[in-house]
């Protein structure tokens, strides 16, 4: 291992993890890549070269990033890593009052408590206390990857928000918990983003609520939705935005990066809830039936 700063992202196999990737080996680090498949690994390996090591677990297996992390730890040799960038996440869409337990465990699972594994895992990489501390090197920083969506929740999207709502106070409180040692947390929320978590996730199937108030109104939702992420910001531009946060002297506790500001974020904040309650109503066809 050359002594190049170096960062773990995870859910590096494509979307922004794969150009937070692309990016910070550009900028001269190495990037250790988090990814569930090997073939993915060796994927990245194969395009992105020796700057790059393939890292292969599953978030949520908790066993399975404490190894990963035990194995970098000896990878660096001693040297703390600039950041880790807990970034894999995904999406259970539907109604909630049609979702089970499950499926609501199963979204926060990934976009909360594997972060949480990653980050308890990789916080002694960064300067924090813990089995593998390494000591050389200025302390390291987390990048949350959140979204528009942990701070106003859309319909059908309402578990991923949860997990995003949620996803953000956990960062708030671990940045003043690792104030300590000098470790900060940095929030990212994009907006939309052409990447296959969308592909994925509204890609469901709606025959389920085929008897349900919602089947035509999930149906327009889709549509809208689809077209929204389509027109997104190019992934590359969140990429070069996480290198920013990870190497500015003084950053802030979180950035937002949309393609449409006014729509997507200032008019938004602006509003009362009850009145972006109606404009949502209208756009999806969720006003009270006669």
């Amino acid at each position: 291992m050359s002594g190049k700063p170096a960062i773990l992202v995870t859910g590096a196999s494509s979307g922004i993890g794969e150009a937070a990737a692309r990016v910070a080996i550009a900028r001269g680090a190495h990037v250790y890549a988090s990814v569930r498949k090997a073939e993915d690994g060796a994927r990245l390996a194969s395009t992105l070269g020796a700057s790059l090591t393939p890292v292969v677990f599953d978030v949520t297996d908790e066993a399975a990033v404490a190894a990963a992390a035990r194995a970098v730890a000896e990878q660096q040799q001693g040297r703390r890593l600039l950041g880790v960038v807990n970034n894999a996440g995904g999406s259970v869409p539907g109604p909630l009052l049609h979702m089970s337990a499950a499926e609501l465990r199963a979204q926060m699972e990934v976009n909360l408590i594997g972060v949480h594994n990653v980050t308890c895992a990789f916080a002694s990489l960064l300067g924090a206390e813990g089995a593998n501390q390494l000591a050389s090197g200025a302390p390291g920083r987390f990048v949350m990857i959140s979204s528009v969506g942990g701070r106003r929740a859309l319909p059908f999207i309402s578990a991923y928000a949860a997990s995003k709502f949620a996803l953000e106070g956990y960062s708030e409180g671990l940045r003043r918990e690792l104030m300590p040692f000098g470790v900060d947390v940095i929030v990212i929320g994009p907006g939309a983003v052409k990447t296959a978590i969308w592909d994925k996730g509204l890609s469901f199937d709606q025959k389920r609520y085929a008897n349900s108030v919602y089947a035509p109104i999930l149906k327009r939702f889709t549509e809208a939705v689809g077209a929204q992420a389509a027109g997104g910001l190019p992934a590359d531009a969140v990429g070069t935005l996480i290198w920013k946060v990870l190497t500015d002297a003084a950053p802030k506790t979180r950035y937002a990066i949309m393609r449409d500001w006014l729509t997507g974020g200032v008019l938004p904040g602006f509003m009362a809830p009850r009145t972006l309650d109606r404009i949502i109503a209208k756009r999806f066809g969720l006003n009270p039936k006669p």
